[in-house]
């Protein structure tokens, strides 16, 4: 019976996270007011409190800071992903507790008050040491996760790829520190080729007895629409008799979203599909100030870099510099976008429209490298700026593909709800070119639900990384 209970190495990591950011939110205060009053670069004038009372107060903060890092769900273990995740939630917080801070310096009505430059540059020392010894912390737990055994011992209820998918992702993040101790066959599925003999536990009716018999923390259902309701109540029930976490794979619903809407009508209830968090005009408004100020400064930052790629594209291979294609945008309507040219020129003459493949015999060598780095891309700042396209978002498609996908992928036209980007969810996961297209829009459609300004800038951040698949 250790499902419910914690694990001591989650908790030792979260007491160091909670130990090290008390010290670096103390240290990060009394840097900025050696800034403020010590350094010699700004002008310091009389009437402000003597230095011990920076001091008394730096403390009281850092308490705050921890525990509101704790309200937040800084603490929380085991991690996973990357670090660059992390990074938006940790700068809300340092933000959320420097307007807390400075707050309680007004409310105190200290005289002479406390100085609002410190606390103003109290953000910028505090949120920098703050993600300085996280990002230390953060590659530590990993490496001590990956000499320490798996603790967490978990069954998968399912034999298909998937659930033999599900067994490579649990492994291959040492944090979680899970064994998977096997599979059970949900019906009449056969065991997938990729599932050793040895982890071959049977059917769904052994898993009470092996429950009885070892040690289970999770039990993971991969194929739930092979089981019938009532068993899987059942299943709930049984794995919650012996202590042990349930989880699920969702079934019906992986391309649908997970937020519903309740009607009613008189006293029948409806379900619907929640609304888009783009559906709401000021998260449009907001996002689309991200994408002006956004393609502002690629634009700016970009510019040379497309200049001299554009000059080089002219002088390696015939043709224009730039590469104009139609591509479906917003609620289907076609825009025209631009890249740098990276192919001969006429490629699809003899083709049609067709994907780019590894190795493609139309791209010139330049086209390769442009491509390996996204270089290419880098016109596209011009239709985020025109409004045609947004910073992130799912990958703009082409009509042809549009109407040929729409016939037999489901919700696919769903993606297009919102602006398309010129990095996505999916992109940086590694699902662009010829990839699985149903687990693509699988990505889009999860980026869709769960957006927000924090996604997109770790969208953006992984982007400067992410190269799988580019070709």
């Amino acid at each position: 019976m250790r499902g419910r209970q914690r694990d001591t190495f989650d908790v030792f990591c979260g007491v160091a996270a909670g130990a090290a950011d008390t010290v670096a939110v103390f240290a990060g205060f009394l840097l900025a007011v050696w800034i403020r009053f010590d350094s010699g670069w700004i002008e310091v004038l009389k009437g402000h409190p003597p230095r011990m009372m920076y001091v008394y107060a730096a403390g009281i903060i850092t308490l705050l800071y921890v525990f509101l890092f704790r309200v937040l769900g800084l603490y929380a273990r085991p991690q996973d992903g990357h670090f660059t995740d992390k990074v938006p939630r940790i700068v809300r917080a340092c933000g959320i507790g420097t307007l807390l801070a400075t707050a309680l310096a007004f409310a105190i009505q200290n005289e002479p008050p406390f100085s609002r430059l410190v606390a103003g540059i109290a953000f910028g020392t505090v949120t920098a040491l703050v993600l300085i010894e996280r990002n230390i912390l953060f590659q530590l737990e990993r490496h001590w996760a990956k000499h320490q055994a798996g603790k967490r011992g978990v069954i998968i209820v399912g034999a298909g790829a998937l659930a033999a998918h599900l067994k490579d992702t649990l492994q291959s993040e040492p944090r979680h520190r899970a064994r998977v101790l096997g599979f059970l066959r949900t019906g009449s599925e056969d065991f997938d080729a990729a599932i050793p003999d040895g982890e071959r536990l049977g059917t769904l009716a052994d898993l009470p007895a092996l429950l009885d018999s070892r040690p289970i923390d999770e039990v993971i259902v991969a194929n739930p629409s092979a089981i019938a309701h009532e068993h899987l109540v059942d299943l709930i029930i049984e794995a919650e008799r012996h202590m042990a976490r349930f989880l699920m794979v969702p079934d019906v619903f992986r391309l649908l979203t997970t937020k519903v809407d309740v009607h009613s009508v008189g006293d029948i209830s409806l379900l619907a599909m929640g609304r888009w968090p783009l559906d709401y005009f000021w998260n449009r408004l907001a996002k689309r100030l991200e994408d002006v100020a956004g393609a502002m400064v690629g634009l700016l930052l970009g510019g040379p870099f497309i200049l001299a790629a554009a000059l080089l594209v002219r002088r390696t291979s015939p043709g224009p510099a730039f590469f104009r294609q139609q591509r479906c945008g917003e609620n289907g309507r076609p825009f025209t976008l631009f890249k740098l040219r990276t192919m001969i020129e006429n490629a699809e003459a003899e083709t049609g429209p067709v994907w780019t493949s590894p190795d493609d015999p139309r791209r010139t060598r330049l086209g390769a490298f442009l491509r390996r780095w996204n270089i290419d891309e880098l016109p596209q700042f011009w239709n985020v700026l025109r409004g045609d396209m947004s910073l992130v978002g799912p990958r703009p498609e082409r009509p042809e593909f549009v109407e040929q996908f729409r016939e037999h992928i489901g919700r696919y036209m769903s993606r297009h709800v919102s602006r398309p980007g010129i990095t996505g969810w999916a992109q940086i996961n590694g699902l662009r070119g010829q990839t699985d297209l149903r687990e693509r829009i699988r990505y889009d459609l999860w980026y869709l639900e769960n957006w927000s300004l924090s996604l997109d800038f770790k969208i953006l951040a992984r982007t400067l990384f992410a190269r799988t698949n580019a070709y």
